[in-house]
């Protein structure tokens, strides 16, 4: 699923029980009675969103359990279906998603986190038309406020950057979106707009606010962590991503401690091959159990880091089938055109070509990709 990078709209879910306590009783009040449609999807809700806002994605596994029962259900409440659309989602069953999440605003049109995740759904496989429809819709039913942030967020994914920056702005400052969750979600898409249009010092001075206000947001820590280290800012990437981890890095997200792992390599520091070999072994792990949760993290050792190019290179190839955006472009731009494959990127060309997409990092891959000898060869 997308990421914390990524599209998902991180303020259209809240938490049923934010403190372990809450969760516990959730736990409990689901495990006494787990036919229990109510308890499970409280339950489904806690750990989801748990597992979401912290990076955490072991816990889409615990809300998929919660819903077992009803998961081949044809007749689910609205809440029900959105559930079960989410961590399908989650599992990278992307259409599934959609159809449940459709589901749900067919019976209950009048929930906005309902429309927040489809806009989202629809933007990570760049269908443009329908994303655009859903924030014109948003905007009908929930009021011109609330549509100027998803069309803030469709406009830097469609080369309207500057558009995006103004637009959400505004919107951080108004003051019904003072709250926490809000914060986070605005300001980091206000971050990727201020990236995207060629203004990362902007984009890291309002991460950096925005973090030390809610040092806990896994989506703010990434972002961050990432952009500082596209800036060769390797030393404070390292603070970034390792502000709060053990001393063995065991709580650390695989996303984070790749981010350390890139920054590492960037310092020369003694501790790269430590963390090199802390990737390498989860990696194994989760190719042992056949988890497929998220694949950045992968596709940033293979590719970034260089450990496996070929196999970052068919890890991109398949993964743009199923989700389309712009640090995956970037990574598969990066494998092709490592191993001279050009043409095989020839995806991702389109896509930017149709969306009207850019950014400082994909920009001039685009134009080597094009460039490239093997780009006029005739397709294989």
């Amino acid at each position: 699923m997308p990421q914390a990078s990524a599209v998902v709209l991180a303020a259209s879910v809240h938490t049923a029980g934010g403190r372990p306590s809450a969760l516990r009783a959730l736990d409990q009040a689901w495990r006494a009675q787990p036919q229990d449609s109510p308890a499970a999807l409280a339950y489904a809700r806690a750990v989801f969103t748990l597992g979401f806002n912290e990076g955490d994605l072991r816990w889409f596994g615990s809300a998929k359990a919660a819903l077992m029962p009803w998961w081949q259900a044809t007749d689910l409440p609205a809440d029900g279906y959105f559930m079960r659309g989410l961590v399908k989602q989650g599992f990278h069953d992307f259409d599934g998603g959609l159809q449940d999440i459709h589901q749900a605003i067919t019976l209950n049109p009048e929930r906005a986190e309902f429309w927040s995740w489809r806009f989202a759904l629809h933007l990570l496989q760049a269908n443009m038309g329908a994303a655009r429809q859903d924030a014109e819709e948003i905007a009908r039913r929930f009021g011109p406020q609330e549509g100027d942030i998803y069309s803030a967020v469709l406009a830097y994914r469609t080369g309207q950057a500057l558009t995006a920056v103004q637009k959400l702005n505004a919107s951080m400052r108004l003051p019904d979106y003072q709250d926490a969750a809000s914060q986070v979600w605005i300001g980091f898409h206000l971050g990727e707009a201020h990236r995207v249009a060629q203004q990362p010092e902007q984009a890291i001075a309002l991460w950096q606010r925005l973090l030390q206000a809610h040092p806990q947001s896994h989506l703010l820590r990434l972002s961050l962590a990432d952009l500082l280290n596209q800036q060769g800012g390797f030393r404070q990437a390292k603070a970034v991503a390792t502000a709060q981890a053990t001393p063995s890095n065991s709580n650390l997200t695989d996303a984070l401690l790749m981010q350390a792992l890139l920054a590492s390599r960037g310092l020369k520091a003694p501790n790269e091959a430590a963390l090199a070999q802390q990737m390498a072994a989860r990696l194994q792990s989760q190719a042992l159990r056949q988890e497929s949760l998220i694949e950045r993290p992968k596709l940033i050792y293979q590719i970034a880091y260089g450990q496996d190019l070929a196999a970052g290179l068919a890890l991109s190839i398949e993964n743009w089938q199923q989700q389309k955006e712009p640090p995956d472009a970037v990574l598969f731009a990066q494998a092709a055109l490592a191993l001279n494959q050009a043409r095989a990127a020839e995806p991702v060309v389109q896509w930017a070509q149709t969306t009207g997409y850019t950014d400082p990092q994909l920009a001039p891959l685009l134009l080597q990709l094009k460039a490239h000898p093997s780009w006029s060869k005739e397709r294989p």
